[in-house]
């Protein structure tokens, strides 16, 4: 009896262990699907815009101008693992009243566009969004901020290494995917299943131009010991903005007054 006990929680164990290598994935990219109303409907003034991405893929994108005074500098924005452009619609809106011109795009697999979301992939829309910017555009690598929401800071991290902006701005960063998902599934051998890596703090060491780290000191998505460690290895100048009491998703952290002052200050 005890041997078929014994078998059985080893089969169990292992069922786990297997759905969870299987569909991680779906797990860790929760994108919402299209159709996205066009840019002007949710932004006055903003425009559709397409990118293309190395591998073959069009992606759907937003470009809003500063609406008043504009500071000459264009924001470009990578959406955290939830959602689709719309839903940072309200942080585009702030910026733009601030003089900044923004680019909100989605992700393969989100806000109805092309393929599956993986690392690798992500990346590659990111490329896409800025090559759209700097070739299409004619905007100076030089006037570009860079603003990572949570995963979209590991995703504008690993771009800021290969193409420097002139300022980065890291909301709810995690160290690395591994260390988050531990985390949540503490009884799960995580680091020998993840596929994808996001190694946000091997990028920062890397990264030289001034960059804001912010964050919510009760975060139960990404634990702020994390974003800190984040802020602590970051090679260049580098603010920290602690947002007490706020949680992953609360307002003030997406596009609140903090946030935006934060994008500000970078360039002030």
């Amino acid at each position: 009896m005890l041997v078929k006990v014994l078998v059985g929680l080893v089969v169990a164990v292992l069922l786990v262990i297997t759905l969870a290598y299987v569909f991680q994935r779906r797990l860790i990219y929760l994108p919402t699907g299209g159709p996205v109303p066009s840019a002007d409907r949710v932004l006055p003034g903003a425009r559709d815009v397409r990118l293309t991405t190395s591998d073959g893929l069009t992606l759907g994108a937003w470009f809003a101008p500063a609406v008043g005074r504009d500071l000459g500098y264009t924001v470009l924005v990578a959406n955290g693992n939830g959602g689709n452009r719309t839903h940072r619609a309200e942080l585009a809106a702030a910026l733009r009243a601030e003089g900044f011109d923004v680019l909100l795009f989605d992700y393969r697999g989100y806000g109805g566009n092309p393929g599956d979301p993986t690392e690798e992939g992500l990346a590659l829309d990111a490329r896409a969004a800025y090559t759209y910017l700097v070739d299409d555009l004619r905007i100076r690598q030089d006037k570009l901020i860079y603003f990572g929401d949570s995963l979209g800071g590991a995703v504008l991290s690993e771009l800021a290494v290969e193409r420097p902006p002139a300022a980065l701005l890291l909301r709810s960063p995690f160290t690395e995917l591994a260390d988050t998902a531990a985390e949540h599934y503490p009884f799960l051998p995580v680091r020998l299943l993840l596929k994808d890596r996001f190694p946000v703090v091997e990028h920062v060491r890397r990264i030289r131009v001034p960059t804001a780290v912010v964050y919510g000191t009760v975060d139960s998505v990404v634990p702020s010991t994390q974003s800190r460690a984040v802020a602590d290895a970051v090679a260049g100048p580098v603010t920290r903005v602690e947002v007490r009491g706020a949680d992953h998703n609360d307002p003030v952290l997406l596009a609140g007054s903090r946030v935006v002052g934060a994008v500000v200050s970078l360039v002030s």
